[in-house]
């Protein structure tokens, strides 16, 4: 699966895996530390919405794999007893009048709000008590009291899953690096459009952010806490 891979691009969008010199540049400057795991983890799902998960709508892709990764995911964190909170991305009639992104984004105004497409994807079996922070913008963070929660929960690590790498996810993990929170990216629970976008962003999280880990570490690190 090439969402399992870490490449790096260049400025024309050519994926290749990250070489020695690219290795030399970033560690000169310091980048990649490894990010200090605490005892309190919560698990933040981005916009796995129908709108992105299933390919039949034009916001959407094929995330089939994705999606049952991170339904493994919830499943340890539930019977950890570890919090399990989604975002989604709905639009008021009248937004695009007034949204700058959805200037930029026309196509993501289809995400109605109160359509099938903005409910959570059925196959991850939301909880009633995980909490659903309805969004307008690409990080789960901004306008919306995800950070305030993940707070009073008293959270110490943000696992991250969602869609899209290159957008909303990175977007989210930049804002939850920035609220405070150590955070993680589930190589194998995150999905994009296309291969080139996906690739350069975790190689981007990973070098700056956060840490891009395997299912199975996940796994163990969330029935361990």
């Amino acid at each position: 699966d090439w969402s399992s891979d870490v490449c790096s691009s260049d400025l024309r969008g050519r994926a290749h895996v990250a070489d020695a010199e690219t290795d030399r540049i970033y560690e000169r400057a310091g980048f990649g530390a490894t990010v200090k795991r605490g005892a309190r983890p919560a698990v933040v799902v981005i916009d796995f919405s129908r709108g992105f998960t299933e390919p039949q709508f034009a916001t959407g892709s094929e995330l089939s794999a994705e999606v049952a990764a991170t339904k493994a995911l919830l499943d340890v964190a539930r019977s950890a007893g570890h919090p399990v909170l989604f975002t989604t991305i709905a639009y008021d009639e009248g937004d695009a009048g007034t949204l700058t992104w959805l200037a930029k984004a026309p196509g993501l105004a289809i995400l109605a709000a109160g359509s099938e497409l903005v409910d959570i994807d059925p196959r991850l079996e939301p909880q009633p008590d995980e909490p659903i922070f309805v969004k307008k913008g690409a990080s789960g963070f901004f306008g919306t009291e995800l950070a305030n929660e993940l707070r009073a929960r008293e959270i110490d690590t943000v696992v991250i899953c969602g869609a899209t790498t290159s957008g909303c996810v990175r977007a989210s993990v930049v804002d939850s690096v920035q609220e405070g929170f150590p955070t993680l990216v589930v190589r194998e629970c995150v999905g994009d459009r296309a291969r080139d976008p996906h690739d350069a962003n975790l190689f981007d999280i990973q070098a700056k952010y956060g840490d891009v880990i395997p299912l199975d570490d996940a796994l163990a690190y969330l029935a361990a806490s």
